[in-house]
């Protein structure tokens, strides 16, 4: 049993204090009113005794309960915070794992982020890396998107100096000349690089097909003309620095004198990522229909080909693997592209949380 005294001015602030003190079960005992000590006190407003108990099991048990229910509601809080942030670095991890695999393999950080942020809404979920793996996917799979063959009569091939487009030309001269059965011409307007016209006219000897050379805008419909029983024209064209929109510039009027049926621009995997970037920008003008990409056989990263398709929306129609003519060059897939995008060489590897 707790008994306690309490000297206060009215029995309104002796409950306060009791109920502070010893709590709902307390009883008051007894009160009676008493003047306060000294010889002043003869002189001062009497003050109210008041006497309280309670019973000591009774308050301790009150105690322990609160104290029990308030380290209940402390660990389910702590257990509602670790739940939170497990969470967040789960989703975090699994994001950063995506990032790196697409980062390693040469995708610039800035254009690994903008296609992270178009499955944004699904790392939300509590997705286990390979369920996300495949969301990621089906991301990729809308942006490298493959161009189905249609054996164009005209085609023009654009690009810089360097990228391998007079041997492509050559590797799909063969594939029409040998294997399709198509009658195909060769035309180039490249006179700029020492040796580029005796090399197209070597592959043009090789395969026993027509071959001309343009120097001017006035020679190309006479060109045009001789190779009119042609099923299929190839163009080489001057390769140009993408920096130069004067030369661009008049490369499209050529282009556009030849009204070709299908513009390919070539680009090499192992240009840096910034000046592949600035190719795709700078050509944008000429308004090709799709892309080849050449040296795949010179690198093990091949970022390059999501980092083109992304800024150009264009599809992929070839990829060549070597200077074989004509064994280094096949049709572009899309179960293929996004190997090499997210593995490089490597088969597909199972991934665990």
């Amino acid at each position: 049993m707790i008994v306690k005294r309490y000297i206060v001015n009215n029995m309104q602030e002796a409950m306060i204090r009791i109920r502070y003190e010893l709590g709902n079960d307390a009883v008051i005992i007894s009160q009676r009113k008493v003047r306060q000590k000294g010889i002043l006190g003869f002189f001062k407003r009497r003050k109210l005794e008041v006497t309280a108990a309670v019973d000591d099991k009774s308050k301790k048990s009150d105690k322990i309960n609160s104290s029990s229910e308030l380290e209940k509601e402390i660990n389910e809080l702590k257990n509602m915070v670790e739940t939170l942030v497990k969470k967040q670095q789960v989703d975090s991890k699994r994001k950063v794992r995506i990032k790196d695999i697409l980062i390693n393999n040469d995708v610039p950080e800035d254009v690994v982020e903008q296609i992270i942020s178009l499955t944004k809404t699904k790392f939300d979920n509590q997705l286990s890396f390979k369920e996300l793996e495949k969301e990621v996917k089906n991301v990729l799979k809308e942006i490298l998107i493959s161009d189905k063959q249609n054996d164009s009569r005209i085609q023009v091939f654009i690009g810089p100096t360097g990228v391998g487009k007079t041997t492509t030309i050559a590797k799909l001269a063969s594939i029409y000349s040998l294997y399709k059965n198509k009658k195909v011409g060769l035309i180039t307007i490249d006179t700029y690089r020492i040796g580029a016209v005796e090399q197209l006219r070597l592959y043009a000897e090789i395969l026993g097909v027509p071959f001309n050379v343009v120097y001017s805008l006035k020679d190309i419909p006479e060109v045009l003309n001789k190779m009119k029983d042609c099923d299929i024209i190839l163009v080489d064209t001057t390769g140009r620095n993408s920096k130069n929109s004067m030369q661009i510039a008049e490369t499209k009027k050529f282009i556009e004198e030849f009204s070709p049926d299908k513009i390919y621009l070539v680009l090499s995997l192992t240009t840096k990522q910034k000046d592949l970037k600035m190719i795709i920008e700078n050509y944008k003008s000429i308004n090709y229909d799709s892309l080849i990409f050449t040296k795949l056989d010179e690198t093990d990263t091949y970022g390059g080909i999501l980092t083109a398709t992304y800024l150009s929306k264009k599809p992929v129609s070839y990829l060549t693997l070597g200077q074989d003519v004509p064994d280094d060059i096949e049709e572009a897939n899309s179960d293929k592209l996004l190997n090499l995008v997210l593995w490089g060489n490597k088969q597909w590897t199972k991934q665990k949380d």
